[in-house]
């Protein structure tokens, strides 16, 4: 017998398909059947980098949906300073403290897709990307134009780059301050990154970090000596 939960999600995804083509978004279980697990698919906005691009976003359920945000990431590899470039995470607030339960799979596609519109690198989730828009504009409209020929089958055009005015850099710790700021508990991201990137949660290496005593650094990152490496590693495998 279905679910609240799966009445709901099937008449989104009527909703979607029929809007489909004015809408610009599009979902549909990756499996055909299973409401649990779903593809998303936006089109790369005009005026932008993205343009002509075909972005893959995965979608999973909770339990609890809607009164918990699905959880997506990008597929589709992307050069953007609130996505990122690694596992295709996305810092928005709608995924997180934003969301409300009148909100729908479509409206969530929706603000991915805006956000590509109108990136913003002072509430970063790939810190790289948004120091470059932020340094940089016109080399990072030209790699973001770059990423979506190469991975999401846009084509080549000439860019406005009117938009991407020159911004001060942040100063002080390069720890980024917004989009999940709290869960690095003031160590380095990139720090973190470098064991998230050998499989660990990033929960479990910060509560690995702290076990084992890793100085915070004022949140500037450095190399880890060998044996604190090696001690971190075996708190994360559970041989500590």
């Amino acid at each position: 017998m279905a679910t609240s939960r799966d009445r709901r999600l099937a008449k989104e995804l009527q909703d979607i398909h029929a809007d489909r083509d004015h809408s610009g978004v599009y979902a549909m279980p990756v499996d055909g059947v299973n409401l649990r697990h779903l593809k998303g698919t936006i089109h790369g906005p005009p005026d932008s980098p993205y343009v002509g691009g075909t972005y893959m976003i995965d979608i999973e359920i909770p339990d609890n949906y809607p009164f918990k945000s699905p959880t997506m990431r990008f597929d589709t590899k992307i050069w953007h300073p609130n996505v990122s470039s690694q596992t295709g995470a996305i810092c928005l607030d709608t995924l997180g403290s934003g969301w409300s339960p009148v909100q729908t799979i479509k409206t969530a596609l929706l603000s991915i897709r805006m956000l590509l519109e109108a990136p913003n690198p002072k509430d970063p989730q790939d810190a790289e990307v948004a120091m470059m828009l932020l340094q940089k504009p016109e080399q990072f409209a030209r790699v973001a134009q770059d990423w979506a020929v190469r991975n999401a089958g846009a084509q080549q055009q000439k860019l406005d780059l009117s938009k991407y005015l020159k911004q001060d850099a942040p100063k002080g710790s390069d720890t980024p301050k917004g989009c999940n700021a709290d869960r690095y508990r003031g160590f380095n991201r990139n720090l973190v990154e470098r064991f998230v990137n050998m499989g660990f949660d990033v929960d479990a290496v910060v509560h690995a970090f702290e076990a084992v005593g890793i100085d915070h650094n004022n949140g500037q990152d450095y190399e880890l000596e060998e044996a604190y490496m090696g001690d971190i590693t075996a708190h994360l495998l559970g041989e500590s």
